[in-house]
């Protein structure tokens, strides 16, 4: 496998990268070729990690492009060089964007997501697509490219919808990720592979060039990283207002200049942390060897954030949250404006509407949980009573806080290991267990994962930072205190 003699690339950050870049240590080019390599070694070969779909064409060449600007005139951008792999639900125009899908295997856009073409601007490489829940949805099967594995246990399912993109930068396939969440479709996957994961407050990123964006409200892009500092570089990149995604209106003037620039190791200190406990995520199992995992991680997550100086509140009762949770439901008619508003955008969309894709032939051919997704109808007046329910636990959440004077809640970030890639693909077809989606409903919170340690399995574990709506430099701050004070994150050994 080729590799720089000076350069490791093995758990790098983006400093190191500029730094070896200013002293001649390494090339953009070098460092995509490493990348390359490690993909060619570990993604269909040896463990067959599976987390790519397509591989950007294009990528040495931009490369080389970047190292003459560096020559000329410095770094490009607070990109500059940094190899990314995003998700196939957004649009990059060297590539296309199947959605993991036999249904859009021929689809390219050729256009930039609105994202893609402001980190492109930034300086990143984007090297390739990753795998998905199929449509972009639930763990990450699909029946373009089959299942991704886990990359601490090859027998276990990555995740998703994101699985693609947290195995690839677990495994150092790449230096950064973008995920895509509309239910846990960030956290859950970053989790699951040791990584950190944040789907910010909607509004913050636009979805122009994704699909499930405009007018859909619970979706979002947002950063995966191995480091916190790298994932809050990478969301300064991505966030801005976008008049062709009116969503992002909202988040005007919500914003610090820089979340990369606010990080301090001592954050921690003296805040008030409310510890959520109250099992919350779909399909958990309280109680079980599996759920018990997960709470002696977290236990002693919650006391390391009392011996770095937060306040501990625990526990906190958000009254009837399961249960107000549990009347979520989409508003079909807005699920099938997004579907045209993305098509619309496309050089060469497969489809005019969703009907005609429910029609295809090809439908039968798509996953078990995608075929499923469409065929779950709710009641009229699910969508009513979903609101509803929503409007009430951002009170109630809210209220929580205020009256304990909290600056974030804590809960685990998901409340059960990986299920088996076996019990995904057959009867009785598990997926997003133990998945908390508080976040999405809630629509307009913040909510980050970082690493919390091993479970007595040897799996992942992490904890979420929740906070009030656009108070994601705080959140962001609070992950990366604890985060410099533990050193969870762990190299996977499946890919050396």
């Amino acid at each position: 496998m080729a590799a720089s003699k000076t350069f490791d690339v093995l758990e790098t950050t983006i400093a190191d990268i500029h730094v070896a870049y200013r002293s001649g240590a390494l090339s953009a080019r070098r460092l995509v070729q490493t990348y390359l390599d490690r993909i060619d070694a570990y993604d269909q070969k040896g463990p067959a990690i599976n987390a790519l779909i397509s591989l950007n064409p294009h990528a040495l060449e931009e490369a080389e492009k970047l190292d003459a600007a560096l020559k000329d005139s410095g770094l490009a951008g607070p990109l500059h060089g940094i190899p990314v792999i995003i998700k196939d639900q957004a649009d990059v125009k060297e590539m296309p964007t199947t959605l993991g899908s036999v249904l859009f295997e021929d689809h390219r856009p050729g256009r930039d997501a609105f994202v893609v073409a402001k980190l492109k601007e930034a300086g990143a490489i984007f090297l390739g697509k990753a795998t998905l829940g199929e449509m972009g949805a639930g763990d990450t099967h699909g029946s373009l490219f089959g299942s991704t594995r886990n990359v601490y246990d090859l027998e276990r399912t990555a995740g998703g919808s994101s699985g693609g993109s947290a195995a690839s930068v677990s495994a150092n396939f790449c230096a950064l990720a973008v995920g895509q969440e509309g239910f846990a479709s960030i956290r859950r996957p970053a989790i699951w592979n040791g990584v950190a994961g944040m789907r910010p407050t909607a509004g913050l990123v636009s979805r122009t060039g994704v699909f499930a964006g405009w007018p859909s409200t619970a979706g979002s892009l947002g950063p995966m990283a191995r480091s916190v500092a790298d994932l809050a570089v990478l969301l300064d990149a991505m966030v801005g207002y976008d008049p062709d995604d009116p969503l992002t209106a909202h988040g005007v003037g919500h914003g610090p200049a820089s979340y990369a620039d606010s990080l301090a190791a001592g954050a921690l200190a003296g805040a008030r942390i409310g510890i959520l406990r109250e099992p919350m995520a779909r399909n958990s199992e309280p109680g079980s060897d599996d759920f018990d995992m997960i709470g002696q991680v977290f236990d002693k997550a919650v006391d390391d954030l009392g011996a770095l100086g937060a306040e501990i509140v625990d526990p906190i009762i958000i009254p009837d949250v399961a249960a107000l949770l549990a009347k979520r439901a989409d508003n079909p008619e807005v699920g099938e404006r997004a579907f045209q508003v993305y098509l619309a955008g496309s050089a060469n969309a497969p489809y005019g509407s969703l009907a005609e894709l429910l029609a295809s032939p090809k439908f039968a051919q798509a996953s078990q949980h995608t075929r499923d997704r469409f065929a779950r109808l709710k009641p009229p007046g699910a969508h009513y009573d979903s609101l509803k329910a929503r409007e009430t636990l951002m009170t109630r959440m809210l209220q929580v806080m205020a009256d304990h004077r909290l600056d974030a809640i804590v809960h685990k970030a998901v409340e059960h290991q990986p299920t088996l890639i076996s019990d995904g693909i057959n009867p009785p077809y598990v997926s997003a267990k133990g998945a908390p989606h508080i976040n999405t409903f809630l629509v307009f919170v913040p909510s980050i994962v970082v690493p919390a340690g091993f479970t007595a399995d040897n799996l992942p574990a992490g904890i979420t930072f929740l906070g009030r709506p656009y108070d994601d430099a705080n959140m962001i701050r609070f992950a990366y205190a604890y985060e410099q004070a533990t050193h969870h994150r762990r190299a996977p050994s499946s890919t050396p």
